[in-house]
């Protein structure tokens, strides 16, 4: 096991004596509140407020609180109000803190291995960002969401630390109608950890494979007698290595939080946070040495680093912000909420990669030198009303908001040719060529204003029906100070919206049906000879039909869905000018998916999913119709069972405070590119877990656990995915974590 260098822990101690400091500036916000907040009885100054007795498990859950085990009853994110999961026309996964704990998921790709409609890892063991497909579709830049508020505004700019949230929401399929720009495969809420009525605490332990040294903590509860102010902290700090020579996955993470409710109708909700990193960037390796042997039957070390690890590559990123969320409930019909968020991302990168192999050589790699400095700052705001009425025989749950975002990005990039290495004897030292003259620094800017109205309609408590529509406004200007100076102006807008209905059969039997739509703006200008005109944002629209199942007094939940998926305005090649493109693409994904959660009084948890699509290019100028797109595997499926054998009588008793957990994943094959010249093989996984309460051995252990966790257990070598035939990416490999946790 490797151990962290002085120079390592001394960026680890002299940043979290910043974190007092950081916690000023740096506040990270919340977001999409509860429609209705759980009331608090007012008090007065000689009387204090009276809350209700908490009884966990007679307690209806709400959208925001901790879930008991794996079964979420409610969503906030695809309604931006707090409804049950089987009352929305539109598939919604949710992964619960129990489930990120039991297998203790570093990363959002991690937690959502299990997950239907979603490919998480693409590119492995690359920590610059959570690259995920959301039924065939990038989800990795605009379809991810802190609280409800875009949080991943461009390329590999962030990854929020896990620890730090309470679950993660997967809404499936177009959702601009409450987001605004979004790829149509969907999008990914991140819900943060908040504080809670009750003390509870926690202080963990991490060590494995890969140099890691981890120590995490939260605690909340509140801060006066009378539980109008609460709070909760959480921190983390890592030292760790990768699967990559010389590379490294340092992190230092800090999130307080504060609520203050004056009144049993009022709640505001401070969520900050700050985060450093330190890693590098991802390896570049070609098809031939990785997916296939080479001539002489090498295949290229999954610890190669392709670049110049001692002198030069790193991926080094700041990030914070600070926001706020208000609600406040006039009566039993009106309540207004607003959220808000400032946001800071700053990346310095440095990295020497692989661009294929020599022409005529299988051992020496093409290199290329390249440097950035890019810093995202962004502003958002959402304010929404929300009126709860009866209009004759129907019930309504009415929805209008105005949202706004201004997103500043600033980047400065250099490239250059770097000398060649040899794979299979890499020899490092070489210098680094000049990278004095950018090729781009860019200044950009991004207004977006959307407005937004939506109506939940139920009819004698059986049917329910959801509509929704949108107006966007978006302006970009962006400016490029290399080689001169350019300034381009694009503005769009665009009109989306959605309509389903959802029939509550008796025994929690509900199908449904709906259609939704949803935009995205494109960068760019066709060439001269066709007006040097703006591109449109891309288009997609979809139907779905779905069955779900929660049975009456079981705690689980089953989906099934079918879908059809097509995107238009797609970019492809100018038919007339191959240096420019055209929007005369489309692609189309149709496809099933189905998952099943399951948490049983016995100790049981279940979770099972497959996904199957049918991803197909249906207009390309390259002559790529027909194809697949590159990436997209048509077939995926997933189980994890975990066993909590908690207090048993007879011989179980011997096994009293143990819990288990196993898993396989499966992950079809998937083309490098579109127009399907090779493939990369599918692949099977297999996950174990393990963990003791010691606790059961007697009062003083009270409150602490051991716990082991084994992903890919048999260390199984393989491409997770390939972007071309120059750009292929190993899997994870094994990652073994050990810790010992104390729970309060």
């Amino acid at each position: 096991m490797a151990h962290a260098s002085p120079r390592r822990l001394h960026w680890l101690l002299a940043t979290s004596a910043l974190i007092p400091l950081a916690m000023v500036p740096a506040a990270h916000a919340q977001t999409t509140a509860p429609a209705v907040a759980p009331p608090a009885a007012s008090g007065t100054a000689d009387t204090p407020t009276l809350l209700p007795t908490v009884d966990v498990q007679g307690r209806r859950q709400t959208a925001l609180d901790p879930i008991d085990g794996y079964v979420a009853t409610r969503e906030v994110t695809g309604t931006k109000t707090d409804t049950p999961i089987n009352e929305v026309p539109q598939s919604i996964s949710v992964v619960p803190r129990d489930a990120i704990d039991q297998r203790q998921a570093q990363t959002l790709g991690e937690a959502l291995r299990y997950t239907a409609g979603v490919r998480p890892e693409q590119f492995g063991a690359d920590n610059r960002a959570d690259w995920i497909q959301i039924r065939g579709f990038e989800a990795t830049d605009t379809s991810q969401f802190l609280n409800g508020l875009r949080y991943n505004p461009g390329f590999a700019a962030g990854a929020f630390e896990t620890y730090g949230l309470e679950r993660y929401e997967i809404v499936r399929g177009p959702s601009s109608v409450l987001y605004g720009q979004i790829a149509p495969g969907g999008l990914i809420n991140m819900v943060q950890r908040r504080p809670t009525d009750d003390p509870t605490g926690e202080v963990r332990l991490t060590a494995g494979n890969n140099g890691w040294a981890q120590a995490a903590f939260n605690t909340s509860g509140p801060l006066t007698a009378d539980k109008r102010w609460s709070y909760s902290l959480t921190g983390l700090g890592r030292l760790a290595d990768t699967d990559v020579d010389s590379s490294r996955n340092d992190r230092l993470f800090i999130a307080p939080a504060l609520t203050f409710r004056p009144d049993g109708d009022t709640r505001i909700t401070l969520l900050p946070y700050y985060q450093r990193d330190r890693t590098t960037g991802a390896q570049f390796l070609p098809y031939l040495g990785t997916v296939v042997r080479t001539a002489d039957g090498q295949r290229i070390s999954r610890r190669l680093n392709t670049g110049e690890p001692h002198d030069f590559d790193k991926y080094d990123r700041t990030q914070y912000g600070i926001g706020y969320e208000i609600e406040h409930r006039f009566n039993d019909v009106f309540t207004v909420s607003q959220n808000a968020r400032y946001a800071h991302i700053g990346v310095d990168w440095r990295q020497v990669y692989g661009g294929g192999f020599v022409s005529g050589s299988e051992r020496d790699l093409s290199r290329f030198a390249y440097s950035e400095d890019y810093a995202f700052d962004t502003f958002q705001v959402d304010t929404r009303g929300q009126a709860q009425f009866r209009t004759g025989p129907l019930d309504h749950t009415l929805l209008a908001g105005v949202d706004y975002q201004h997103i500043s990005y600033k980047s400065v990039a250099a490239f250059a040719n770097a000398s060649p290495l040899d794979v299979f004897a890499p020899a490092y030292g070489s210098a680094i060529p000049d990278l004095s003259s950018p090729y781009q620094n860019r200044v950009q800017g991004i207004d977006q204003t959307g407005l937004y109205g939506q109506d939940q309609i139920k009819l004698a408590d059986r049917v329910v029906v959801t509509l929704g529509v949108r107006h966007d406004w978006v302006d970009q200007n962006t400016k490029n100070r290399a080689f001169g100076f350019t300034s381009a102006d694009q503005d769009s807008s665009a009109t989306t919206w959605r309509a389903g209905i959802a029939y509550l059969a008796p025994g929690g039997l509900t199908p449904y049906f709906s259609y939704s739509t949803s935009f995205l703006p494109q960068a760019g200008t066709t060439s001269v000879a066709r007006g040097s005109s703006a591109f449109d944002p891309t288009r997609g629209q979809q139907f779905e039909v779905g069955i779900k199942y929660q049975p009456t007094g079981l705690n689980s939940f089953v989906q099934v869905s079918a879908f059809h998926i097509r995107q238009s305005n797609v970019l492809t090649t100018d038919p007339d000018n191959s240096l420019f493109q055209v929007q005369t693409g489309r692609v189309r994904v149709q496809g099933a998916e189905f998952e099943a959660v399951a948490s049983l009084a016995e100790g049981l948890n279940l979770i099972g999913s497959m996904t199957y699509l049918d991803p197909e290019i249906t207009r390309d100028n390259a002559g790529n119709e027909g194809n697949r797109p590159a990436g997209v595997p048509k077939f995926s499926a997933g189980a994890y069972v975990d066993y909590s054998f908690g207090q048993r009588a007879g011989w179980v008793g011997k096994l009293n405070g143990l819990g288990l957990g196993a898993g396989v994943r499966f992950v079809g094959n998937t083309a490098t590119s579109n127009a399907n010249t090779n493939d990369v093989p599918s692949v099977t996984l297999f996950d174990l877990a393990a963990r003791y309460d010691l606790g059961v051995l007697g009062q003083n252990l009270r409150g602490f656990g051991l716990a082991l966790n084994v992903s890919n257990v048999g260390d199984k070598h393989y491409v997770s995915r390939c972007s071309s035939d120059t750009a292929c990416f190993y899997g994870n490999s094994r990652l073994v974590l050990g810790s010992l946790s104390y729970r309060w």
